[in-house]
């Protein structure tokens, strides 16, 4: 039977402790080396045939150490989440505490939960945005120019108050970086060039990423708040007329493949479209 214990640090970010016995870990690592040997391909005999012990010596441990996890990793992690009544929202990290052969492994999967957020005073601070594109200018009635997204999102952001753990932000700035640096081969160029045409060092980009990090997430989750608050919703019928809009039959199988997520960014943008009204 897996132990875990569980640890809530002050930033939100949630580390459990999972124990993987001896004795799951020992009958886990001879189910690997079975599978290993059926797929096995040594000079001399045909594949799948070389004795278990043979086979044994060939392989490279780290590997196998690593299908032993693959195995056991996913049961023990949902059975610690179940065991301490978790709600994680993102995937775990998970780190290596102690994996010695004939002994307990022990492993540390770090996540976090939603955290508590308060939007503020949303409503003010974007009515002084909205207010501007509603006062009148004799002789300049058809000039008054409606605010940008990007300003109301600024102004919901001036108001929200939230403690964001830290392993969340770091994810998703390692994201945006592995994003950028994508953009930045198809470019041509190696990431120190890039560092040196933009005048910046490695720790001035990430700094940078995980301001915009905090500030995409933050915005995210005040969103879903403001949802909340104002009860707007997405019906089943908002998702299917958004998944016939598809450009091509490949996106449509891509949106019916993740209705859930096309009904959450409807649902976002429903509410900046309230926002943007108010």
């Amino acid at each position: 039977m897996n132990k875990s214990t569980i640890e809530k640090q002050e930033d939100g970010t949630i580390k459990l402790t999972i124990t993987l016995p001896e004795a799951e870990v020992a009958k886990a690592h001879e189910a690997v080396l079975v599978e290993l040997t059926k797929g096995a391909n040594l000079p001399g005999f045909r594949k799948g045939k070389a004795p278990q012990q043979l086979v044994q010596e060939k392989l490279n441990q780290d590997q196998v150490r690593e299908e032993v996890l693959k195995k056991l990793l996913p049961q023990a992690y949902s059975q610690a989440v179940t065991d301490h009544a978790l709600r994680p929202i993102m995937n775990p990290k998970i780190h290596i505490e102690k994996i010695d052969e004939g002994s307990d492994w022990v492993l540390n999967a770090l996540t976090c939960e939603m955290p508590v957020i308060d939007p503020g005073k949303y409503k003010e601070n974007v009515k002084k945005v909205t207010a501007k594109s509603k006062i009148i200018v004799p002789g300049k009635e058809g000039e008054a120019k409606k605010p940008s997204t990007e300003e109301v999102m600024k102004a919901v952001l001036s108001g929200v108050k939230v403690q964001l753990p830290t392993i969340l932000v770091d994810q998703e700035t390692d994201r945006l970086l592995a994003q950028l640096l994508d953009d930045v081969k198809r470019l041509g160029l190696s990431l120190e060039q890039y560092l040196g045409s933009t005048k910046r060092t490695a720790e001035d980009l990430r700094n940078e990423y995980a301001k915009r990090a905090s500030e995409d997430i933050t915005l995210e989750f005040a969103l879903q708040k403001i949802a909340e608050e104002e009860k707007i919703t997405v019906e089943a019928q908002e998702v299917e007329e958004a998944i016939q809009k598809a450009k091509d039959p490949q996106e449509k199988q891509n949106l019916e493949a993740n209705r859930y997520l096309l009904a959450s960014i409807l649902r976002q943008q429903k509410t900046l479209d309230f926002l943007l009204s108010l």
